[in-house]
């Protein structure tokens, strides 16, 4: 689905990412760890077409995205990506169901009707229906966090982007954000996350370790193998911390 061929992302003189390259294919759950600093955000805000490069290039389905002029990546991301970050992204004078539904109003896929069922579909589906006419103000973490899911769900994207999504969010909260995640990826959603967490990334089927802006090490997880405690033996046996 996605190539990333040696991009490189410098700012004010400072080395941020260097000659990064690797694939992501349909269907994967890729977490990308690394210590603060390390370039896990950028990288994913490159791929994604939120920042720019300094060199290389992205190809999302044989589209160089990285030479796209900005209303039409704006309108590229709108249809084919979702975005999920660790504070919710929305507009403080929306209700949650409106906030959920606005992409889909400005991407004109579907009628109006329609996306206002997929919203409600989308919001019983993450078990959060009857929060619609509340603020953002008005509701827990974990539920604000499931809206942001359900927002970032609602043009069909074909791969969502999320970094630290439980990173503001208690243990229950997590493990019903974890639970959505690996039930989307299951029906075939492509998932890239940016995550600290070692309970995060053991859900993904692939973890990238980034440090001083390059991959350091590489880790694909087998069928059927308890994922937690072979990545922190992993992430031991490499000398690397979360």
């Amino acid at each position: 689905m996605i190539k990333v061929e040696q991009i490189s992302k410098s700012f004010k003189n400072t080395q941020i990412l260097h000659d990064i390259s690797f694939e992501i294919k349909k269907g994967d759950f890729i977490a990308v760890m690394g210590p603060s600093g390390s370039g896990k955000s950028t990288l994913l805000y490159s791929i994604s077409g939120m920042d720019s490069l300094s060199s290389g290039k992205v190809l999302f389905e044989e589209i160089n995205i990285s030479e796209m002029k900005e209303e039409d990546l704006s309108g590229f991301r709108l249809n084919k990506m979702g975005f999920v970050f660790q504070n919710a992204q929305m507009l403080k004078n929306l209700s949650i169901f409106d906030n959920i539904t606005l992409p889909g109003l400005v991407a004109k896929k579907e009628s109006a009707d329609d996306i206002r069922k997929r919203a409600s579909g989308l919001m019983k589906r993450m078990e959060i229906e009857g929060i619609e006419e509340r603020d953002i103000r008005e509701v827990s973490g974990g539920q604000l966090q499931r809206a942001s899911i359900c927002r970032a769900m609602i043009n069909n994207p074909e791969i969502l982007f999320l970094d630290e999504p439980t990173g503001a969010l208690n243990s229950g909260a997590t493990d019903q954000v974890l639970s959505i995640l690996e039930d989307l990826n299951r029906e075939g959603m492509t998932i890239m996350t940016v995550t600290h967490d070692p309970r995060v990334a053991a859900k993904a089927k692939k973890v990238l370790y980034i440090r001083d802006g390059q991959i350091a090490a590489c880790k694909e997880f087998s069928v059927g193998a308890d994922r937690e405690s072979e990545l922190n033996e992993w992430l031991k046996g490499f000398q690397l911390t979360a």
